[in-house]
């Protein structure tokens, strides 16, 4: 379902919509607010939206002078990173007592928690870059924050929807998958910006600010810094993985297939000839011919894409599937029985996971999420399917 409203006063931006369902009253509210609000030119809405605060998931905000650190969101560069084994699933996985070995490993080698376990690591992780070890630049405070908590954070997972998940494509290749973010340090410099005052999207600091303002400049560099922390981390936990897998079974990474995209993040970029600041919030971007990966869920398929520029969705498509149940509402509505039988009736056989804490993960089950073959088909003309993977084993925040 595609459609696009255009501006109906001289007050409003105009909306291009691609939806896999009907637009919720939540979202519409929202993505009209929006749409209203000082100096955005257009909005693009994509088929995994879904409320979150005044700026929903799965939206595009473009304008042409100011920044809003609402349409970006708190994880600064939350995005996904994977990479192929020269392996087969089966060959890895194909044995329970050894999957049940891997994921224990995980629960060490990639803590879900704020800081790095202090138990002892199957493999280092590596050190926080050199290019990152100054911390944020936009404020001393801020800055000796990152410097005490970025390289202790450096490699671990989050909570919530973050994962290190490994996978069978269709011709049963070996891939791992990580989605994480930056961590504590994106939320401080989130807040620090203005973000948790929790304002709705028709006032206060939501409104944003000039982005050649002192606090445009700050707020902007302090996103690239947060973008690079979160691709070193996923790439410190793909790696860890990599040394791993070589030492305990001899199996080699094709470093070639690495892929690395992160879908909260606000950009510079020229669309149509005019020049924009592009604020994607669970939105990828899908310039012409750019790889990409959009997840679907713990049970189910997801994707490897090429974008196809299209200019009407600010060359964008979904991140993900997007939630159909809020948290609170998948707990209330699926029970630890159902989220377990939705794993093991997995396409490719039944997916291992933590056991043991079903109940907290129930918010992440499959029934939680869109079916994203109705999101890739609701996006079809933004982004171009290239493979399907598949999961067999996950390791989850909580």
């Amino acid at each position: 379902m595609t459609d696009s409203t255009p501006a109906s006063d001289p007050g409003s931006a105009p909306i291009a919509r691609w939806l896999a369902d009907p637009l919720s009253p939540e979202s519409a509210r929202a993505v009209d607010r929006i749409a209203r609000l000082p100096e955005v030119e257009r909005v693009v809405v994509l088929p995994d939206v879904h409320p979150s605060g005044a700026f929903c998931i799965g939206t595009v905000v473009a304008s042409r002078s100011r920044v809003f650190p609402a349409a970006v969101g708190s994880d600064i560069g939350c995005g996904m990173s994977t990479v192929r084994f020269a392996a087969t699933a089966r060959e890895l996985l194909g044995d329970r007592a050894r999957a049940e070995k891997i994921l224990t490993a995980f629960a060490t080698l990639v803590p879900s928690d704020r800081h790095r376990s202090k138990g002892a690591r199957p493999v280092p992780l590596p050190e926080l870059p050199p290019d990152l070890a100054e911390g944020p630049p936009s404020d001393p405070r801020l800055a000796a924050r990152a410097r005490r908590e970025a390289p202790k954070q450096l490699g671990t997972l989050g909570r919530g929807n973050h994962f290190l998940e490994l996978q069978e494509d269709e011709e049963g290749a070996l891939w791992a998958m990580v989605h994480s973010g930056s961590r504590g340090i994106g939320q401080a410099i989130s807040g620090h910006h203005g973000l948790g005052d929790r304002r709705s999207a028709s006032g206060g600091k939501s409104d944003g600010f000039a982005a050649d303002s002192d606090h445009g400049r700050a707020y902007l560099d302090d996103v690239a810094w947060a973008r690079r922390y979160a691709s070193a981390s996923r790439r410190a936990m793909l790696t860890a993985v990599e040394v791993l897998f070589a030492s305990w079974f001899a199996i080699e990474v094709e470093a070639e297939t690495f892929l690395d995209c992160d879908h909260n993040h606000v950009a510079r970029e020229t669309h149509d000839g005019i020049d924009l600041w592009v604020h994607r919030k669970g939105a990828l971007p899908a310039h012409a011919g750019l790889p990409g990966v959009i997840p679907g869920s713990m049970g189910t398929w997801s994707a490897h894409v090429v974008g196809r520029g299209n200019p009407a969705s600010l060359a964008s498509c979904s991140h993900g599937a997007g939630r159909v149940m809020a948290r609170g509402e998948a707990a209330r509505r699926i029970s630890p029985r159902a989220f377990v039988a939705s794993l093991e009736r997995a396409p490719r056989g039944a997916v291992f996971f933590d056991r043991g804490i079903e109940r907290r993960l129930v918010e992440e089950a499959p029934a939680a999420y869109r079916d994203l073959d109705a999101v890739m088909r609701a996006q079809h003309d933004l982004t171009r399917l290239v493979r399907r993977v598949y999961p067999r084993l996950v390791h989850k925040g909580v």
